[in-house]
């Protein structure tokens, strides 16, 4: 494969890494964590820290867990190989349903970090810089 397909490969396959941390959030697809994230993944959210996979799972339940529904929304996301490694950088936005009536809005921004491995890229770290949190918002709709 070509430098510039491999490129591009990587490129595609991150991007998606992103979509899917979304995904693994929103739907709570705890199985596929192992496809998105190292052994050793090391995370720091306001939250708090994790680094393995269950202490990140543990981590991700604690605060998502208490709320009916979650969607996140990822953009302006800027990717940068060097070689085996990335760096990854997010801008997120979350909604928390808290009940059928209420919810917050959150914003932050994602800074990953990734390597490839024999199953593909995975993210080794994860810092989630916080940016705005709303109090509980009665829904408009």
């Amino acid at each position: 494969m070509s430098d510039l397909l491999r490129g591009l490969a990587d490129r595609a396959e991150l991007a998606d890494l992103v979509a899917r941390h979304s995904l693994w959030i929103d739907e709570r697809r705890w199985d596929e964590t192992d496809r998105l994230f190292t052994d050793d993944v090391a995370v720091t959210s306001i939250r708090g820290e994790a680094h393995g996979i269950e202490p990140l799972l543990a981590l991700v339940k604690k605060g998502h867990d208490t709320f009916d529904r979650t969607l996140h929304c990822k953009s302006n996301v800027v990717i940068e190989i060097d070689g085996d490694a990335a760096r990854v950088r997010a801008h997120d936005i979350g909604v928390f349903v808290i009940d059928d009536k209420t919810e917050a809005i959150a914003a932050g921004v994602h800074h990953y970090g990734a390597r490839r491995t024999a199953s593909g890229w995975r993210f080794d770290s994860l810092r989630v810089e916080p940016v705005a949190l709303t109090e509980a918002l009665t829904r408009a709709l």
